[in-house]
C-alpha cells in the first residue's frame, strides 16, 4: 500500500506514502491514489478533500524505472501513450473535476510528475522548503504530460523553467500565483487543517458551484483544450526518444534522482 486515507471533520487527507522512494509515482501508487480521490469524492461526509505526503519530499515524480511489467525493449509509442492518457492525463483531469475544494500540501522537492499531482488541486500550501521543477526537457520532451505551466505561471516563467531546468522556490510560486500560502516547514500540515477547516464550515453545494464557476471559466479561455492538445505535443517527445536511444533516457533519470538527495 502507497496510500494512507483517512476522514475526520468533514476533511479527507490522502498521503502519499512512499517516502523511501521520495514518493516516486510507480503505477500502483497512482492507481491507490485515484481510488482514495474517487472515495474522498463520492463520501457525501466529506466537504473538502487534503493530499500530502510523507517524509523528506512531496513526490520525485514519475518512477521511470516502472515499466510495468514489459521488457524496456519492447516499449513501443502505444504503450506510452496509452498508459500515459489514463494515468497521467486522464487521472489528473479527473482530479481537478472533483466537485469538492481540495487542498494539497507540499514540502520539499515536487518534480515533474509531482505538479500532476498538486496542480490539479484547487489550492497549494507550500512549506519554505519546497521547489517545484520540471527537468523533462532533458528527456526531449517539451514539459510533463499534464502540462499546466502557462497557467500556473505565465507564458514566459513557464518558459524559463522549461528551457533550464531550474526548480521554483515556494516564494516564487506564490509571488506567481502558484501557490496560496507558504509556511514553516514544521506548521505545513497544522495550516493546511485549519484552511481545510475553515473551508468545510461553508455550505457543500455553494462550494461546489464555486468550483464549477472558476474552472469552466478557465475551460472557457482555453485550458482543457490546450491540454489535450500539449498532451499530444508531449507524445513525440517520447516517439523521439524511442528512435534516439530508448525508454526511459536514464540520463534524465539520473537528474531528476539527484535532485532529491
Amino acid at each position: 500500500m502507497y496510500i494512507r486515507y483517512e476522514v475526520a471533520d468533514r476533511i479527507a487527507t490522502i498521503t502519499l506514502d512512499r517516502p523511501e522512494a521520495a514518493n516516486a509515482q510507480n503505477r500502483a501508487l497512482l492507481d491507490e491514489l485515484d481510488a482514495a480521490w474517487t472515495r474522498a469524492a463520492d463520501d457525501p461526509e466529506v466537504s473538502v478533500i487534503v493530499l500530502r505526503a510523507e517524509g523528506k519530499h512531496f513526490s520525485a515524480g514519475h518512477d521511470l524505472r516502472d515499466g510495468g511489467g514489459e521488457e524496456l525493449s519492447k516499449i513501443t509509442l502505444e504503450l506510452v501513450y496509452t498508459n500515459e492518457a489514463r494515468r497521467y492525463l486522464e487521472y489528473s483531469l479527473r482530479w481537478r473535476n472533483i466537485p469538492k475544494p481540495t487542498i494539497a500540501a507540499v514540502q520539499g522537492k515536487c518534480i515533474a510528475g509531482g505538479l500532476l499531482l498538486c496542480w490539479p488541486c484547487d489550492l497549494i500550501v507550500a512549506a519554505d522548503d519546497a521547489q517545484f521543477s520540471d527537468p523533462v526537457v532533458l528527456m526531449g520532451i517539451g514539459g510533463v504530460e499534464y502540462h499546466g505551466h502557462t497557467w500556473e505561471l505565465g507564458a514566459r516563467k513557464a518558459k524559463e523553467i522549461l528551457f533550464t531546468g531550474r526548480p521554483v522556490t515556494a516564494e516564487e510560486a506564490k509571488q506567481v500565483g502558484m501557490v496560496n500560502q507558504v509556511v514553516p516547514r514544521a506548521e505545513l500540515d497544522e495550516q493546511t487543517a485549519a484552511l481545510a477547516a475553515r473551508i468545510a464550515a461553508m455550505p457543500p453545494f455553494g462550494l461546489r458551484q464555486a468550483k464549477r464557476a472558476v474552472n469552466q471559466t478557465l475551460d472557457v479561455q482555453g485550458f482543457y483544450a490546450a491540454i489535450q492538445s500539449v498532451f499530444d505535443v508531449h507524445q513525440t517527445g517520447h516517439g523521439n526518444a524511442l528512435s534516439v536511444s530508448g525508454y526511459p533516457i536514464l540520463v534524465a533519470l539520473d537528474e531528476m534522482k539527484s535532485q532529491t538527495r
